[in-house]
């Protein structure tokens, strides 16, 4: 089991974190949503919970919540710019369908 970043995210997350004042790691959970059944979600987290599962990767600490290590397993995260647009891209071995919009995923 693993959760990795790209040295992109990594930085990103790095300065977000200095910016913040600090902060435990980045949180990636997944919720209900869209036309495909699951979203995405991250954020930067202060405390760890006793049912999350910590992974470390390039001096990143990302939590992810034992129950939704299934649908997340083996995932890279990656910060990209394209034109205006920036944000994360998740590449996910578990995805079988992502809904045309980009916004929801199906394992």
């Amino acid at each position: 089991m693993a959760i990795t970043l790209t040295p992109t995210a990594a930085r990103h997350v790095l300065q977000h974190i200095e910016r913040r004042g600090g902060a435990l790691g980045l949180r990636l959970d997944v919720r209900s949503m869209g036309c495909s059944g699951l979203a995405y979600e991250i954020d930067y987290v202060d405390e760890q919970l006793p049912s999350d599962v910590v992974f470390e990767s390039a001096g990143v600490r990302v939590l992810v919540d034992r129950k939704h290590l299934v649908y997340v397993d083996g995932t890279e995260l990656d910060f990209v710019r394209e034109g205006l647009s920036e944000g994360f891209r998740f590449n996910n071995p578990q995805e079988r369908d992502r809904c045309g919009c980009g916004e929801s995923f199906r394992v």
